[in-house]
């Protein structure tokens, strides 16, 4: 399948997703389908780790406001971006998003989306929906706030000014910052990493974490101890502990299952 999302493989079975809606890569309904597709059947038949990425110079502009209208369009697009970015947030892989150029809107709320972004040096990050008169409707409200910072969130959505890479990067918006037209094979490279690693228990991690943050801090340990029994019962689980006491630690070559 390849239309606004072109989809390739490394041989470390790590999936790059490619935004492919020139100019801008606005994320228009049908954008946020085909992602929807693509996370739904990554979801069902996980590669080792995904990387979402747009072109050298734009990772993705916004929602494509040809396509806004009155309120009920407003609610149909919210949903649409609802659907597609929260198929993407709860995939049981390491998901890494590469920032060259603009994230903007709804571009920085897909990046957001992911659990880790690399940002090129050049690259601005923002929320300007403000500006048009009205908020962000892909979880930049919920998403930013819990990984800026109340404040600072608040900042970026009410003030609607873009910030540079190295803002983004003390911030915490951003994980990493590398020379421009280098995101994404950065991005990849970490992704590998993570990839050759124990996937049922990044799985597991992530979902504690995710899910832990969304209930009461109780709720979250009682969480926590389930999965921490569960993964005893992986084939990892085995061979981490058997590596450990045989080879000393970080050692061991995991099988994914």
């Amino acid at each position: 399948m390849e239309g606004f999302l072109v989809r390739e493989e490394t041989d470390d079975n790590v999936v790059i997703l490619r935004l492919n809606r020139p100019k801008a890569n606005a994320l228009s309904k049908g954008l946020l389908e085909e992602l929807w597709t693509y996370a739904n059947a990554m979801a069902l038949d996980p590669p080792a780790a995904v990387v979402l990425t747009g072109s050298k110079r734009i990772f993705a502009a916004g929602a494509e406001i040809g396509e806004f209208g009155g309120m009920a369009v407003g609610r149909e697009m919210g949903q649409y971006f609802h659907w597609a970015l929260n198929a993407l947030s709860t995939l049981p892989r390491v998901v890494i998003a590469a920032i060259e150029g603009y994230a903007l809107g709804g571009g920085l709320e897909l990046a957001l989306s992911c659990d880790f972004r690399v940002a090129g040096e050049g690259a601005k990050l923002g929320q300007p929906e403000i500006a048009l008169g009205i908020i962000p409707g892909g979880g930049g409200t919920q998403r930013l706030p819990r990984l800026i910072g109340v404040s600072r969130a608040k900042e970026m959505i009410l003030g609607g000014q873009a910030i540079d890479s190295q803002k983004a990067l003390s911030w915490g918006l951003v994980d990493r910052v590398v020379a421009d037209g280098e995101a994404e094979a950065a991005a990849v490279a970490w992704a590998t990493e993570f990839a050759r690693g124990p996937l049922v228990a990044q799985s597991f991690a992530k979902r504690a974490i995710d899910s832990g943050l969304s209930g009461s801090l109780a709720e979250g340990l009682e969480l926590e101890k389930s999965f921490f029994g569960q993964v005893f019962g992986t084939k990892d689980a085995e061979i981490g502990i058997k590596s450990f006491f045989e080879n000393g630690p970080g050692k061991a070559r995991f099988e994914g299952r």
